[in-house]
């Protein structure tokens, strides 16, 4: 898979550089704009700005044009991970314990694939519990196929307590 090979290319230098792989994602674009991007969030606390973003690009292309895993041309596209985050490793479910979040399933579990809820961290086996409107569900790592936080309760808290 090309983001396994990216991941590896550019792991260590955006590490170096203060800021975390969130994910790396290669598409196919219309009439063959293929799309690479990069998603990175600063290691300290802070907010990632359009300076870090031009800088990640920068060494990230560097990088990428000595390895040249990608055969064709492709758009590189540096880019924070936003309020409505992915959730990308394990560490990251137990990192925003207690936040809204949406999980999306590979296969169905009691017929759904989609869940919403509140995270509720990792169990001592290493399983993300969600607390649902409909129940409490504990989820395999490899069962996710796509996890991100829900981002209406922070856009509520910065409106002033206004749910959407």
């Amino acid at each position: 898979m090309v983001e396994a090979k990216i991941s590896q290319i550019i792991k260590a230098a955006v590490k170096e550089l203060g800021f975390g792989l969130v994910r790396v994602q290669f598409s196919g674009g219309q009439a063959g704009r293929n799309l690479l991007q990069i998603m990175a969030e600063p290691n300290e606390d802070r907010e990632m700005t359009v300076e870090d973003c031009k800088m990640l690009s920068r060494h990230v292309s560097a990088l990428l044009d000595v390895d040249d895993p990608i055969s064709s041309a492709y758009v590189l596209e540096v880019s924070s991970p936003g309020i409505d985050r992915p959730l990308t490793h394990i560490k990251d479910f137990e990192r925003f314990n207690g936040e809204l979040v949406k999980i999306t399933l590979r296969l169905m579990r009691d017929g759904r694939r989609r869940f919403q809820g509140r995270l509720t961290g990792l169990s001592e086996e290493g399983q993300i519990g969600i607390e649902t409107s409909f129940g409490r569900f504990t989820f395999e790592f490899d069962e996710i196929e796509s996890a991100r936080i829900d981002p209406s309760e922070i856009i509520a808290r910065r409106e002033g307590g206004r749910l959407p």
